[in-house]
């Protein structure tokens, strides 16, 4: 904890530094090289060279993205609040790895630094890269990340098999790769949100006359009530990460069968730039998609496969025969017809199959062979919802009494 708050004193030295030039009319510092030449020599707590290098990494990189936003005429500022606890990253060669803990290199004159793992690393030991020590809702985290070489599959790839993909919230994955068709389930993942969000409510309204005033932030109470909080959205946030895992997986697989060597995925950026109702702008808002982006391009790379990004506009409402091709009006559920052509499907395979044409895959008019698959833990309780709709639906209890004739 000691390392991670003396990674918060060099955030915060970094940025009042930035501040004074800024009013001396001064050009400010944003390069990792000059930041290294500024630090030189520089000794905070008991950080090493490396420790205080990966926090001046890191603010290099969040003011050449903030310039990066501004050039394009978005909305950005660049790191201007303190903070308290700030990542540190340790590349190879300035840590060791024994059975169930890590050794982490300090400050000349530092008592060693060992940090025991809650379970042992899942890569081998001489693929590791680099090692972040961090705080998520309240507990401390060690992330890995390690260098893996790509697979060496038993059938090889086509290059020029493309198969389209097309992101979502009821389905996160829809594929298709001419006559096959992968469909993943996120319905388990859809009721962990609602359900969250429910318990957020329900949490806030119940903390309401014990939350502490404006005057008392910063007490113990309210540090204890910011902690719990923390520890329930991590804990969703978890469970959303490991169901997007588990849909890349199944996709890299079903693709890997399919000997698809090319994945056309539907670029889904700039899709919250619009107002679509405040029920809708929520859920694309909690959406994850550059998390589900980042796992598939991850998996594709390890197997072997190429990633490229398509346009996904108007995919979904497009016929996909190529006698017809026409445009109809976007459907409401989730299947699709087209009024011209007599075609009807999945909505989401139709915007797969659409996707796939842009990167010069083949689209055809006949039915896929589709795979189902679910991802996401059941929630230990169901949805209010879902109870209402069982009552409703049903079926008056026999009252009688049965006789067993013969």
């Amino acid at each position: 904890m000691r390392l991670l708050g003396s990674g918060g004193d060099v955030w915060a030295a970094l940025i009042e530094v930035n501040q004074a030039r800024f009013r001396r009319h001064a050009k400010p510092i944003f390069g990792y090289q000059e930041w290294c030449r500024e630090i030189a020599g520089v000794a905070v707590g008991e950080l090493s060279v490396a420790a205080m290098r990966s926090v001046v990494r890191r603010y290099s990189d969040a003011c050449f993205v903030t310039a990066a936003r501004q050039r394009a005429g978005e909305r950005a500022r660049y790191p201007r609040r303190k903070r308290g606890l700030v990542p540190l990253r340790w590349s190879s060669g300035t840590f060791r790895v024994e059975p169930n803990r890590v050794r982490l290199s300090v400050a000349q004159g530092a008592r060693e630094c060992w940090v025991r793992l809650a379970r042992p690393i899942p890569y081998p030991i001489e693929s590791l890269r680099s090692v972040t020590l961090l705080i998520d809702a309240g507990r401390m985290v060690l992330d890995v990340t390690a260098g893996l070489e790509a697979q060496d599959h038993d059938l090889d790839l086509d290059p020029e098999r493309v198969a389209g993909v097309d992101l979502g919230i009821i389905h996160p994955i829809a594929a298709t790769a001419a006559e096959q068709g992968l469909l993943v389930s996120g319905r388990a993942v859809r009721a962990e949100e609602r359900l969250h969000l429910a318990d957020t409510k329900a949490r806030d309204r119940k903390m309401a006359p014990k939350t502490p005033r404006r005057g008392q932030r910063g007490s113990r109470r309210w540090r204890q009530l910011r902690t719990r909080q923390r520890r329930a959205e991590a804990a969703s946030r978890r469970r959303v990460r490991q169901a997007h895992h588990e849909a890349a997986k199944h996709l890299i697989e079903w693709a890997v069968a399919q000997r698809v060597g090319t994945l056309a995925i539907g670029d889904p950026r700039g899709i919250t730039n619009q107002n679509v109702g405040p029920v809708h702008n929520r859920r694309l808002r909690t959406w994850r998609r550059t998390h589900l982006m980042d796992a598939i391009t991850d998996k594709a790379a390890l197997a072997g496969i190429t990633v490229s990004r398509v346009d996904e506009r108007h995919t979904s409402r497009t016929c996909p025969n190529p006698t017809c091709r026409s445009r109809v009006a976007k459907p409401s559920g989730r299947n699709f017809s087209c009024p011209h052509c007599g075609y009807r499907g999945h909505r989401d395979l139709v915007g797969a199959h659409n996707i796939a044409a842009k990167r010069g895959g083949t689209s055809t008019s006949t039915p896929v062979l589709v795979e189902h698959r679910r991802v996401g833990t059941p929630t230990q309780r169901r949805d209010r919802r879902r109870h209402l709709m069982d009552e409703h639906l049903s079926f008056p209890r026999f009252s009688g009494v049965l006789r067993c004739v013969g």
